[in-house]
C-alpha cells in the first residue's frame, strides 16, 4: 500500500523541524552569551570547580576549587609536588583535566581550548628562548605564531619591549644576555597578544636581589589590566605582590584567602607590640610585664627588646578579647609614655607552615580549612 503526503504538509513538517534546530541552536548561543555575559558582570576571570587529574593511582590534584577575580595577582602555593604545575598545565590547557571544570574568561578549558589559549599569556620556569635568535627577532617570532602580523605585530613588539624594559637589548643574541633579561624577553613574549591572563611559573628564580625587586615591580604595574596567577617558593614575595593567596598541599586545597585574613586565622588570638617609655629614664622590664599582665583578657606578656626610645613588649591577649583600649589606660595609669601600639603580623612562612602541617597530620583536614578558607 502506498501512502501519499501532501506537500503542504511535506513543507510544514521540513518547516518545523528545521525551527526547532534552530531554535536549540539560539538556546546553546544565548546560554552561552549568558555565561559570558554572567562571568563578566561577577569580574570572575578564573573559575576552578572539582578539577581532579589523576594518573593511573596516583591522583595530582583532588577535586579543587576555587574563584581568580579580573585584575587580581594571585599566589599559587605549595611544597614541591603539591599539584601546581599539574594545575597551570591543565589552565593553559596543556593537560586535560579527569574530571571537574575549569573555564578562563568564560571559555572551558576542555571545550573550547583555543579560545582559552588566545586569552593566556604563560611564563614556565625556564623561558622558552633561543639562544641563536635576536630579540626582536624572537618576538617577531612568537608574534607571528600568534597570529599577530604588519603594524599590529610592530607595535604590540615595541609596547612589550618597553613595558618590560628590554628595549636596549632588541639587537642582542638571546644567549648573551644575563638571567634577568631572559626572564624579561620571556614575560615579553607572554604579553604580546595582550591576554587577559597571565601564568607565571618562578618567574624570578635564579635572580639576584636587585633583579628580584625589578620584576616584582614589573608583575605589580600589570595588575588591573591582566590577572595574574603567580607560582613561587619566595613566600615573602606572594605578601609583597598578591592580593590572594591558594595553598594546596598533596593536591587538595589547604586555603584560599587575602594574606590578611589567612594571618588573622592564623592568629587565632590577636597579638600586639607596644612601645614604652618612662617620662624619668628609667624603666623596669619585669614591672612593666608585671603591670600588663593585671589587664583583663590578657594571656602572657613576653619583653622583646630596649631601644633608645623605650622597651617593645608583646602581648598576647586571650581569643575574642581585644585589649588594646585597656592597655592604653594602664601604660598611661601608671606613668609611662605609649610610644607604639600595634597588631604583630603571622608571616606567610609560618602560615604556610601551619596549615600544610595541619592538613598533613589531620584525615580530611584539608576540607575543614578549605571551608574556612570560603
Amino acid at each position: 500500500m502506498t501512502y501519499e503526503v501532501d506537500s503542504g504538509l511535506s513543507n510544514f513538517l521540513g518547516y518545523y523541524f528545521a525551527l526547532q534546530v534552530w531554535a536549540n541552536c539560539q538556546a546553546e548561543r544565548d546560554s552561552f552569551r549568558f555565561e559570558l555575559l554572567s562571568s563578566y558582570l561577577k569580574k570572575t576571570m578564573i573559575t576552578v570547580s572539582e578539577l581532579t587529574k589523576r594518573y593511573a593511582r596516583n591522583t595530582a590534584v583532588d577535586h579543587i576549587s576555587f574563584e581568580v577575580e579580573k585584575g587580581q595577582i594571585v599566589g599559587f602555593l605549595g611544597p614541591n609536588g603539591a599539584g601546581k604545575t599539574t594545575t597551570m598545565r591543565m589552565l593553559t590547557c596543556f593537560l586535560p583535566p579527569t574530571s571537574g571544570k575549569a573555564t578562563v574568561a568564560g571559555f572551558d578549558v576542555l571545550e573550547q581550548p583555543l579560545e582559552v589559549k588566545k586569552r593566556i599569556g604563560y611564563l614556565p620556569e625556564m623561558p622558552p628562548l633561543y639562544p641563536e635568535m635576536r630579540t626582536l627577532e624572537y618576538l617577531t617570532f612568537v608574534g607571528n605564531l600568534k597570529g599577530l602580523s604588519g603594524a599590529e605585530l610592530r607595535q604590540r613588539v615595541e609596547t612589550a619591549c618597553e613595558r618590560c624594559a628590554i628595549t636596549d637589548v632588541k639587537n642582542k643574541l638571546l644567549g648573551k644576555l644575563s638571567k634577568g633579561y631572559r626572564q624579561r624577553v620571556g614575560l615579553a613574549q607572554a604579553l604580546l597578544h595582550n591576554p587577559d591572563v597571565l601564568i607565571l611559573d618562578e618567574p624570578t628564580a635564579g635572580l639576584d636581589p636587585k633583579q628580584i625587586n625589578e620584576t616584582r615591580d614589573l608583575i605589580k604595574s600589570l595588575a588591573g589590566d591582566h590577572t595574574i596567577i603567580l607560582s613561587t617558593h619566595i613566600l615573602s614575595e606572594v605578601e609583597q605582590t598578591c592580593q590572594q593567596v591558594i595553598i594546596i598541599n598533596k593536591g587538595k586545597l589547604v586555603a584560599t584567602d587575602s594574606v590578611n585574613n589567612l594571618q588573622s586565622r592564623a592568629r587565632g588570638a590577636e597579638s600586639v607590640l607596644v612601645e614604652i617609655a618612662s617620662r624619668d629614664g628609667t624603666l623596669e622590664a619585669a614591672a612593666v610585664r608585671e603591670r600588663l599582665e593585671k589587664v583583663a583578657g590578657v594571656s602572657r606578656v613576653t619583653f622583646k627588646e630596649a631601644r633608645s626610645s623605650g622597651a617593645t613588649f608583646e602581648v598576647e591577649n586571650r581569643k575574642s578579647s581585644f585589649v588594646r583600649g585597656d592597655l592604653a589606660r594602664a601604660i598611661v595609669e601608671a606613668g609611662w609614655d605609649l610610644n607604639e601600639l600595634r597588631p604583630t603580623a603571622v608571616s606567610l612562612e609560618e602560615i604556610f607552615l601551619q596549615l600544610t602541617r595541619e592538613q598533613s597530620e589531620t584525615p580530611g583536614g584539608a576540607e575543614k580549612t578549605k571551608g574556612a578558607a570560603q
